[in-house]
């Protein structure tokens, strides 16, 4: 029997959001000032990848976005991250069942892992070598070395 993707995971920062790219984004971070992730601009045409994503989505495949917060975060600062990265998400429009906004260093294949059934995979992709290099749910996709919309549009 095939293995059905069921459900496809993003990353954000350095994925699909320009995190790295913003001013004196790690500054901002350790002051924890949360708008270096309201002001990352997109990497990828958003209308193109969104059109892909609602296509993908009508076929049943789920889309969530886990996300890591940011290092060494007050409670506070972890909320207010949350909801600049959703409202981030929202501004560009991108399509998602599930956002989880986690711990940082967190394994992220935990908050997929119980939503799969035995024959299903899950797709992760992400910028950091070292998640995807953990991740045990199915593929990966690198951003940095792959178009993600041509590779979305072969699945």
């Amino acid at each position: 029997e095939l293995t059905m993707e069921k459900i496809l995971n993003w990353d954000m920062d350095g994925t699909i959001a320009d995190l790295y790219r913003v001013n004196n984004w790690l500054a901002k971070l350790d002051a924890e000032d949360a708008s270096a992730y309201t002001e990352a601009v997109a990497m990828w045409d958003m209308e193109e990848l969104n059109s892909v994503l609602r296509a993908l989505q009508n076929r049943g495949i789920e889309i969530r976005v886990v996300t890591w917060l940011s290092k060494n975060s007050s409670e506070e600062f972890k909320t207010a991250t949350r909801k600049a990265k959703r409202e981030w998400l929202e501004k560009v429009g991108f399509p998602f069942d599930k956002f989880h906004g986690i711990q940082y260093g967190a394994t992220k294949a935990d908050s997929v892992r119980n939503s799969l059934a035995t024959n299903e995979t899950a797709i992760l992709i992400d910028d950091n070598d070292k998640v995807r290099n953990g991740w045990s749910l199915g593929e990966t996709i690198n951003p940095t070395t792959e178009n993600i919309i041509e590779a979305l549009k072969k699945l």
